[in-house]
């Protein structure tokens, strides 16, 4: 069993930065693939970031390429999101992820959440 928690989220201006982390618990963190998807209001949730256990694959989706970057600390048990440049349409409740079984992109094929972290861009 994994529990994820998230933190890092909160009110920002446009074109500024939020780091967000998400700490996990279990000793197979390092074996895990894991990840970001995000839900705003009234939207489907939707993939943010991914990064493979072993550090050698990320993906990012088209919206956030150039702007975010996915990293992990295995041996600190912590997932990072580093969002530069946000924009009012980053807005949404970000989840931290892990545990994939198939394509990185879809929310279906991770075990574990976080219970996700607000993040709101002003404009």
């Amino acid at each position: 069993q994994v529990q994820l928690v998230e933190s890092g989220g909160g009110l920002v201006q446009a074109g500024g930065s939020l780091r967000l982390s998400c700490a996990a618990s279990g000793r197979t963190f390092s074996s895990y693939d894991m990840g970001w998807f995000r839900q705003a209001p009234g939207k489907e949730r939707e993939f943010v970031a991914a990064i493979s256990w072993s550090l050698r694959n990320r993906y990012y989706a088209d919206s956030v390429k150039g702007r975010f970057t996915i990293s992990r600390d295995n041996a600190k048990n912590t997932l990072y999101l580093q969002m530069n440049s946000l924009k009012p349409e980053d807005t949404a409740v970000y989840y931290c992820v892990a545990a994939r079984s198939g394509s990185y992109y879809s929310s279906s094929e991770y075990k574990y959440w976080g219970q996700g972290t607000q993040v709101t861009v002003s404009s």
